[in-house]
């Protein structure tokens, strides 16, 4: 069975954007399967589009599927896990310089309306790491706190790597390529 990797960029973000398309050719070389989807309506997301969108492109969720989300991507793949169906589970989750509540931008407070069920997300995922930047503009550092303590995560603090995207030099991850080798073993 193949493993199977879906790249889920966040607010404003494309498939092309940031170190994703580095990432996917990447894992292709070690066999991984890789999608990266292009969000409905990325300049004004819809959690429900973002949800449904991302069930339709998944598909069956399985051990050997891994998520990978950038910012919005994150929370977006947090409200994809409360979705699953009792008993599914993926792989891991490599969350990065990820939203875990509102951060007060109105495009994005739909994602925020109700509080997530953490023991719900949790019961999904095999692993989940969280990576997030000491300095990040956007993102606050108590987000990535929030979700170790909530998803009992192991948490990456990357230092003055701002809101780890292209606009601050990364076009290349390899902290998250490990990741996720070491994860899907």
């Amino acid at each position: 069975m193949s493993k199977r990797v879906f790249i889920i960029h966040g607010w404003e973000g494309t498939p092309d954007s940031n170190w994703f398309p580095w990432l996917a050719s990447e894992l292709e070389k070690k066999r991984f399967e890789i999608f990266v989807p292009q969000m409905p309506n990325a300049d004004f997301p819809k959690m429900g589009e973002w949800v449904s969108h991302m069930q339709k492109v998944i598909g069956k969720p399985d051990e050997n599927t891994y998520l990978v989300g950038h910012s919005l991507g994150v929370t977006a793949i947090l409200r994809y896990l409360e979705s699953l169906a009792g008993g599914k589970k993926v792989g891991g989750a490599i969350l990065v310089a990820g939203v875990a509540k509102s951060i007060g931008i109105e495009e994005l407070e739909n994602f925020f309306e109700t509080s997530f069920d953490y023991k719900k997300i949790k019961r999904a995922v095999k692993h989940f790491i969280v990576i997030n930047s000491d300095n990040d503009p956007y993102v606050p550092m108590e987000h990535g706190e929030i979700l170790r303590e909530k998803l009992e995560a192991k948490l990456i603090i990357v230092t003055d790597g701002e809101h780890l995207n292209a606009g601050n030099g990364y076009f290349e991850f390899p902290l998250v390529f490990g990741e996720i080798l070491k994860i899907a073993e």
